[in-house]
């Protein structure tokens, strides 16, 4: 099937999407669905494998006669795969989708009107942020899912050994980051493979600078102003002096290189953790090894304190064309109910429910990730937003900063790009 964009999408289509779903409506408050299969689209290896399971057996127990199958989806095209199967007559009934891209498919009518179930979803328990990220035209479509601010992960002996301290300031960070290079060939002090955006915003937020803003309706890239430049070549420093990851690398499986020797500091998300203390014979196998030598801290500010840095997470969502949504909603409500969100918490993962904040424990991280969360932000509110992921435009001025490339003129090239998909 021919990929749709976004933006081709159109009026006629989000009717049609919106309107062609099968099997009645996730709001009709059905309470015994018919039996039958469904799909969940899950996304990368975050959602930890005893959730799943949790809510297949759950799920299958209160519904018996029907099946749930978890299917595993890769970020990376993610958006281009929705497009195209959410529009398409064999579409997943329930589907996670990154916070940045929520907008674009909330607009375009892909999703289920959730309005009338929000308070029994959470209600005001919800994060508020991701909520507005799953909000389109006053409706609510996407639920919040997950959250996590990035942290930085590190190795304490490597730090120790080169007499460097926690740094309380971006640009401390950035020197130590430096240092530990020089001090471990073949080692990045600080972990930034080339298309690494998201690690990228901080630099840009903390030197005055914003990727994108709305002015009366007009959006206005930023990446060429004096705050964006500043922080753009803090980060072209960090590629080449401080990194040995791949320049045309991207940032997924951080684990890998952190538990292959190859790292002393990467800033990720809090859930790496897990993934960095998994067991050798997992599917996804970490380096348990380093329990003790792993330390964690919130990536600190220009000035100090914690830099603003960028919120990831992820929203959930009933397919609009969904064969099934009364029964996709009955999985919905076990994904956001206490039991499935509690696994997520004492995995790493923030709770969609505020209320289960205190599942993340005490520990070093959980305090990290309190301190980061509270700073965090997210891109632009703009429905094409999901667009500019798409096009691969971020991640390709980002390698091309990382080759050495001219950061001024990247910049005012990224932006006229930025500008044409913003305002489209």
């Amino acid at each position: 099937m021919r990929k749709l964009s976004l933006v081709a999408l159109g009026a006629a289509t989000m009717l049609a999407l919106a309107g062609c779903a099968s099997g009645g409506s996730a709001a009709s408050g059905s309470s015994t669905p018919e039996a039958g299969s469904i799909r969940v689209w899950l996304n990368g290896t975050d959602t930890p494998q005893a959730a799943r399971d949790y809510l297949k057996t759950t799920f299958e127990k209160q519904n018996p006669g029907s099946t749930l199958t978890v299917e595993e989806q890769s970020w990376t095209g993610l958006v281009d795969k929705l497009t195209t199967s959410l529009s398409g007559s064999d579409s997943p009934d329930v589907v996670e989708v990154g916070n940045t891209q929520a907008a674009a498919f909330t607009s375009a009518g892909a999703f289920e009107d959730l309005t009338s179930k929000l308070q029994e979803l959470g209600g005001s328990d919800l994060l508020p942020g991701f909520v507005a990220a799953g909000t389109y035209d006053g409706k609510f479509y996407a639920a919040p899912y997950y959250s996590g601010a990035r942290l930085v992960f590190y190795k304490k002996d490597l730090l120790a050994a080169s007499g460097l301290s926690v740094p309380t300031t971006l640009d401390q960070y950035v020197s130590n980051g430096v240092t530990l290079a020089a001090a471990n060939p073949g080692v990045s002090g600080i972990y930034f493979p080339g298309q690494d955006w998201y690690n990228a915003l901080p630099y840009i937020w903390e030197n005055g600078g914003e990727i994108a803003t709305d002015d009366n309706g007009t959006w206005k890239a930023g990446f060429e102003s004096a705050g964006a430049i500043a922080g753009l070549k803090q980060v072209q420093q960090v590629m080449e002096k401080a990194s040995v990851a791949p320049k045309d690398g991207n940032e997924t499986d951080p684990q890998v290189p952190f538990c292959a020797g190859t790292v002393a500091q990467v800033s990720a998300p809090s859930w790496v953790k897990g993934s960095i203390l998994a067991a050798a014979d997992a599917k996804a196998p970490g380096c348990p090894d380093q329990t003790a030598n792993l330390g964690v801290y919130a990536l600190p500010g220009k000035n100090g304190g914690a830099a603003q840095v960028f919120a990831g997470g992820s929203n959930i969502a009933i397919a609009a064309k969904s064969a099934h949504p009364d029964l996709a909603y009955s999985a919905l409500k076990i994904m956001l109910g206490t039991d499935y969100q509690t696994i997520l918490g004492k995995t790493g993962l923030v709770p969609a429910l505020k209320s289960l904040s205190s599942t993340l424990g005490t520990d070093d991280v959980a305090k990290a990730t309190a301190e980061a969360a509270a700073n965090a932000k997210l891109t632009p509110a703009s429905p094409k937003w999901a667009d500019v992921e798409a096009a691969g435009i971020l991640q390709d001025f980002f390698v091309k900063i990382g080759q050495g490339g001219d950061v001024t003129a990247l910049a005012t090239d990224v932006d006229s790009k930025i500008n044409a998909i913003l305002n489209g």
